[in-house]
């Protein structure tokens, strides 16, 4: 599972790689499980369905926007790609990963 773990984590990565900005306030959110189902993972699916991971983007996407405590983030893990996910996806992946320090005050952006 770890494999397929990192996988996902990797697959969201590259897909959002020219949006992301690594200390950026404003963010999106990818649901882990449906990335997994998407890549054919239904196991993963199941796990972490309600499991997002944070894209901090370069800049505003238009839409509805949210503004979000940054104490909401506590024990998130950053990767090196700059997305962000709860702690426990970071270290049952097992890729390398840092301690992830928002803002004291987010902006989710629905796109």
């Amino acid at each position: 599972m770890e494999k397929n773990l990192k996988t996902v984590i990797n697959k969201i990565s590259e897909t959002y790689k020219d949006s992301i900005l690594e200390n950026s306030r404003y963010y999106r959110e990818i649901n882990i499980g449906h990335m997994a189902e998407t890549l054919g993972f239904a196991d993963l699916k199941e796990k972490f369905n309600h499991v997002q991971a944070i894209v901090p983007l370069k800049n505003p996407v238009s839409g509805m926007k949210v503004l979000i405590d940054g104490r909401t983030f506590v024990d998130y893990a950053q990767y090196e790609s700059g997305i962000a996910v709860p702690g426990y996806i970071a270290r049952e992946s097992g890729l390398p990963y840092k301690t992830y320090m928002p803002d004291d005050s987010m902006i989710l952006n629905f796109a």
